[in-house]
């Protein structure tokens, strides 16, 4: 029985330990973090550390913390709750994010319910030329390159990336509105959720 309970007492601390690593790594990296990349520096394996981030995001919402764990697509991050922006915003005084163009939201509405695809397609979907649009979503780190399709001249594909999927709110691609009958109710879906989510974007 003694021994029954110093195992439980160890499972425990052990348990502890681990949540106290997770919850430092995303506290001091700010950004998501990917679930190998938290096991690797936790040296645990990752179904360890997907139970510790459980625990640890149970714990915040239990206690009505200003501070959540969110997961993107396979990485994690420290947020705060999004009431608390507007004071956030005062104490860093930061500027609001100028607003994805008309042109950019077209652009990605397009790559997420079709990707991965080449900037020939998008540019046949909206009958002009896209390239500019597709770079400038690139440097903002909201599509990605991702190797080269498999038809004639192989152009490069694009894709949504996990920035993406935070700055929308979405945890995953499947958590995408139902495919519009036209690009421009795509692009009214991704809208509301990125107002949603313009908060925690600050």
């Amino acid at each position: 029985m003694i021994d029954r309970n110093r195992g439980m007492i160890m499972e425990e601390n052990r348990n502890h330990s681990l949540c106290a690593a997770v919850e430092a790594v995303l506290f001091a990296c700010g950004e998501p973090v990917s679930l190998r990349r938290m096991a690797q520096a936790c040296e645990a394996e990752e179904s360890q550390v997907t139970a510790a981030l459980q625990q640890l995001a149970r714990r915040y919402a239990e206690q009505g913390s200003a501070v959540s764990i969110r997961q993107f697509g396979d990485c994690w991050q420290m947020c705060t709750q999004p009431e608390y922006a507007p004071i956030i915003q005062r104490a860093m005084e930061t500027k609001k994010a100028a607003p994805l163009s008309s042109a950019a939201m077209e652009v990605l509405t397009i790559v997420a319910y079709n990707q991965p695809v080449s900037k020939s397609f998008v540019e046949h979907v909206r009958g002009v030329d896209s390239s500019s649009v597709v770079n400038t979503l690139v440097e903002k780190e909201l599509l990605a390159e991702a190797g080269r399709l498999d038809v004639p001249g192989r152009p490069i594909a694009y894709v949504t990336t996990p920035h993406f999927l935070r700055c929308f709110g979405l945890s995953s691609l499947d958590d995408l509105p139902p495919l519009p009958t036209s690009v421009s109710e795509a692009e009214a879906a991704l809208s509301d959720a990125a107002d949603t989510e313009e908060s925690q974007q600050e």
